[in-house]
């Protein structure tokens, strides 16, 4: 999976920094618990039939008072209703709903988390030290839509795919990697969590690991795996993926990073000027020596 990637020193610095600074996120146990039952079975991308391994939901509690009085959290959760899962329908952006993205980027822009972020990039002269162009940028980056499929218009953008989820043609869930989503979509009934996927080195993954490999189905299709972090907030994730995608002008851009106990690969596609998926690929965590 890494074969050829070596840890990336200053990134992982500069994003432990960014996880310490992250005051907004959840924490195990404390604002949230999940229940990670079995270990998903293997299934091919595109088969929709899967075993079950997990009879309840994964999320057992999460504090929705605090999620929804957080700012950036609170903001986060209005944009999440606002698109056309399927790809090949075009997107209509209202004007509420532009005003919102603008709300969202407003309140990440103020966490500390964003502010070291751009400081980073301003150094790098991957964004200008203005706000007002930063905004701009990140506008572009996320919210800015895109075709992705199909000759209908615009059908797609970087946060509806990362944070949102898409199908396509009824076949494949795309994207989808954020928890705060798969918890919302959890409880209306929309997602069936179907166990965990285990990683190299450990055979089962812990309550309170914060980044997870999952499997489970949304309007009837199946995720193979979904990879995910647990907890963080909206701007930790938007921070991460941001520099990774301005990092590079290649397709498809990996770094391996260590952030606290988890070694991680970040994994971003550029779609043109856009973000085109961002995840994160856990690939082992020091915690098992604990056990």
């Amino acid at each position: 999976m890494a074969s050829g990637l070596v840890l990336n020193h200053e990134l992982s610095k500069l994003f432990n920094q960014l996880w310490d600074a992250d005051v907004n996120r959840f924490g195990p146990g404390r604002d949230y618990t999940i229940s990670l039952q079995g270990k998903a079975d293997f299934v091919p991308q595109g088969v929709h039939r899967t075993v079950d391994h997990a009879s309840q939901a994964l999320f057992l509690w999460v504090n929705e008072s605090r999620l929804r009085s957080t700012k950036t959290f609170a903001a986060f959760i209005s944009l999440l209703d606002n698109y056309e899962t399927s790809t090949g329908v075009a997107e209509v952006v209202t004007p509420e709903e532009e005003a919102e993205n603008n709300r969202f980027l407003d309140a990440v822009l103020e966490t500390e988390v964003m502010k070291l972020a751009h400081q980073y990039l301003v150094g790098k002269n991957w964004s200008k030290p203005s706000l007002v162009d930063f905004r701009a940028q990140l506008y572009r980056i996320w919210f800015q839509l895109y075709t992705r499929e199909g000759r209908q218009g615009p059908d797609s953008c970087g946060f509806e795919h990362v944070f949102v989820g898409e199908t396509r043609r009824g076949q494949d869930i795309l994207g989808f990697h954020n928890w705060v989503q798969f918890y919302l979509q959890e409880k209306r009934g929309n997602i069936d969590y179907k166990g965990y996927v285990a990683r190299r080195h450990k055979s089962r993954p812990d309550e309170d690991d914060q980044v997870l490999n999952l499997q489970f189905s949304w309007k009837g299709l199946v995720k193979p795996v979904g990879s995910t972090f647990l907890g963080v907030s909206p701007e930790f994730e938007f921070a991460l993926f941001t520099i990774v995608f301005l990092q590079s002008q290649e397709k498809v851009t990996r770094v391996l990073v260590r952030i606290e106990e988890y070694e991680l690969q970040l994994v971003v596609y550029r779609h043109g000027r856009h973000i085109g998926s961002a995840y994160p690929i856990l690939l082992s965590s020091n915690n098992e020596d604990l056990y």
